[in-house]
This record gives C-alpha cells, structure tokens and sequence, in this order.
C-alpha cells in the first residue's frame, strides 16, 4: 500500500509551527509496512485541498490529512471534504456527548461552536478524538482511503495508536519493507561513500542505500523490499556484516538511537562515570549526556570553562601551559581534562576546546579548529579536528565526536 500525508494550516507553510506530525505518521504507517510516496503541505482552503486529493489518489492508495478541523473560522476541511466527497454534514451524536463530556470536565459551557464541531459528512465513518473535541473522518472511495485527522499532535496520534493503525494492518498486503540504519562517526560523507563504492556495488536488488548526514553524524539507511520477509532480513543482516568489516573503525551503532543512548548503554553496563570540561561547546556535551534518563547514575558533573580564568583555577590548567600553548591546543585540552577527571573523582572525562566561529580564528588556528581530550586512569589522549566555520555545526560536531571517543576508549577501539 502507498501512502501520501498532506498537513493542513497556514502556520506550517509560513514557519510559524514545525511540522511534526508527517514526521511521526510516516513513521508509524512505515512500521506497518505501508511505503509513504509524497508529503504535501498546504493551505487551509477548499481549492487547495481539492487539487491536493485529486493528485494524491494518482499516486497513492492512502490519503491521510491532519490539520484544519478545530472549531475557528479558518478551519474549512471538514466542509471541504463533505463538499468533494458530495455529503452533507449531519450531527453524530456519539461525538456529541463526547465533546460535552469534555467541555464539561473542563468547567466549561457547550457553545455553537462546540456543536458544530460534532457535524460530519454523511458518507464517511467517524473516528472519536478521546482528547478533544474534534473527530477524525475515514472516507472509501474509488477504491482509495482518505483519513482526516485533527492537527493537534497528541489528539492525532491518540487516533493513529487506538484506532487508525490497527485498521489499516487489517487490510496491509504482503509486501514487506524492512530499514536497517546504520549510525557512522568521524568521517566526512565524501570520503565515507568512496569507501563504501565497493561494497555497494555488490549490494543485492532488493536493497536499496541511502545517506542521511547531519552535524557529526552519518546515517546510512538499508532498506529491503520484497514479500519474502526471511529472505529480507537476510539479505540486510548479511551486508551488514560485511559494512561492519568495512569501515569498522566508523560505525558507532544502529537503528533509531542517538550517540548519548549508545554511551549511555555502554556506562552503565561498565559501570563507569564521566564528567565534562566544556570550553567550546558550552556545555553542550553535558546537556547530550543528561538529555538520556538516568543518566545521574554515570554522569557526576561538568566545568564550564570559557575563560583561561577558570581553566587555570578551577581546573588546574598551569598558566604557563595557557601561555606558551593558548587555550586552543594539546596542552591545555589535556590538562582540562585531568582536571575535571580529578574534581569529579570519575573514572572517565572528557574536554573540548576550539574556535567555534564565526571569528576569532588565525591563520595557525582557523575558525573550527578543535580540540578534544579524553582522560582515564591509563593516561590521556587527545586530537584536533577542523570542523569548518559554522558556529553551530562546529559545537554539534565537536560534542558528538567528543562522545564517540569516549565511547571508542570504553570499547577499546583505536582513534
């Protein structure tokens, strides 16, 4: 089954609002297998939708639309789609007394508005919104499904998890689509695609690579289509195999999870903690380390030092080593992070210092200039990197790769 998600609203196509719920829907019907062939944004007016559905259904078996069903005067889906769908709007009652059950919960008075919003076209099935007042709407039609589900995230995905998913799996074919993301570290996608020419030139049909970089990170998605699904998992697992003989020195884990949640499996199952001394990035790498639940179990603290002030008395670092070396270099990234190792009495830190941008940099250290220093009870090491010069790249780059390091010292694995 094919699928297209159109979003409803003006407050999407003018960046007032980020538009999560395509995000989380494709996401969700892909888990069942049905493939998303387009994206659509659009305005809240019934031209717009018309032409949206018409090129929709040339394409795609599904339709789904959240967006435009609240109970304002800018909201016009609803008589839109009882218009297109040539229905005429009648109330239902169950919705109704939901949405006096709501409003009553609320301490509120059920108005005009309010009732309207229990008005639904004629021929479509009616899915109670549980959380709000108004209800989804699932049309049949010339052997298409369309869904119109509201815009506010918790009431849309309320529908999809209860309702909306469990239907369509009832009616899902048996053409199977299986992702694989494999998570890559510390190399540059250029470079990371030319030594995976090879490899990738023998990948079977039925699999398909794509690239998914972002700041620090790149993300290689495997995905497998076919109706043989053993044979799918197969095929993916094998070459996975092979990636990881690859470029085995890249790979820093799989699937959904982000860095901090692969360190922070690998903390606890070592029992290990770790602080931070953050010049650079701010204290970014600990906002990272502390975004993950009970990370007070492995995380004892951080300095942030942006000031030679504060590296010299709070972490140690000897004026002379700011003097002969400056606060961007070995030395002092080094000395940063036996500090703060030492304040902490952890068995692991981790320190960042560098030229983040977009000035301050020379022609011996350039905008982007890093670098990082991990400290444990054998010693310390550490390594520069030029990131470039954007600001909020570099501190992204900069706290991922610090992680990664970490991580490749617990595994054992080379720098």
């Amino acid at each position: 089954m094919k699928a297209e998600i159109i979003t409803i609203g003006d407050e999407i196509l003018i960046g007032q609002i980020v538009d999560t719920n395509s995000q989380w829907i494709a996401h969700e019907l892909n888990s069942i297998e049905i493939e998303i062939v387009k994206k659509t944004s659009i305005s809240d007016n019934k031209v717009e939708i018309f032409k949206a559905i018409d090129l929709a259904k040339l394409n795609a078996d599904l339709i789904v639309l959240t967006g435009g069903l609240g109970p304002t005067d800018d909201d016009y889906t609803k008589d839109a789609l009882s218009e297109y769908f040539k229905s005429k709007l009648v109330i239902n009652y169950d919705t109704l007394k939901q949405i006096e059950r709501l409003i009553s919960q609320r301490g509120g008075e059920l108005n005009e508005r309010n009732r309207n919003q229990a008005l639904a076209p004629d021929n479509c099935k009616v899915i109670a919104n549980n959380l709000g007042t108004a209800p989804g709407l699932w049309f049949e039609f010339e052997g298409k499904t369309l869904i119109s589900m509201p815009g506010v995230p918790f009431e849309m995905k309320e529908m999809m998890v209860n309702y909306i998913l469990p239907e369509l799996k009832k009616n899902s074919t048996n053409v199977h689509i299986i992702h694989k993301l494999v998570l890559t570290q510390g190399i540059s996608e250029s470079k990371l695609a030319e030594k995976l020419e090879e490899w990738e030139s023998k990948l079977p049909a039925e699999l398909k690579l794509a690239y998914l970089p972002s700041p620090g990170i790149i993300k290689l998605r495997l995905t497998a289509k076919g109706t043989d699904k053993l044979m799918l998992d197969k095929a993916i697992n094998d070459n996975i195999n092979k990636l990881t003989k690859v470029i085995p020195d890249y790979i820093c884990g799989f699937d959904a999870e982000a860095l901090e949640e692969i360190l922070a499996k690998a903390l606890i199952e070592k029992s290990i903690t770790i602080s931070a001394a953050e010049s650079c990035t701010g204290g970014n790498i600990s906002h990272l380390i502390t975004s993950i639940p009970g990370s007070s179990s492995y995380f004892k603290g951080s300095v942030i030092a942006y000031s030679n002030e504060i590296k010299e008395k709070i972490l140690g670092v000897n004026n002379s080593i700011l003097i002969t070396y400056g606060a961007v270099s070995k030395q002092t990234v080094e000395a940063m992070a036996i500090g703060v190792r030492q304040i902490f009495n952890t068995d692991y830190a981790v320190a960042t210092s560098g030229i983040a941008g977009p000035t301050g940099g020379t022609d011996e250290k350039p905008v982007g200039t890093i670098w990082i220093a991990v400290s444990n009870h054998n010693g310390v090491i550490s390594k520069k990197f030029l990131f470039g010069d954007q600001r909020d790249r570099n501190i992204q780059r900069a706290s991922l790769t610090a992680l990664n390091m970490v991580l490749k010292q617990i595994n054992n694995k080379e720098l």
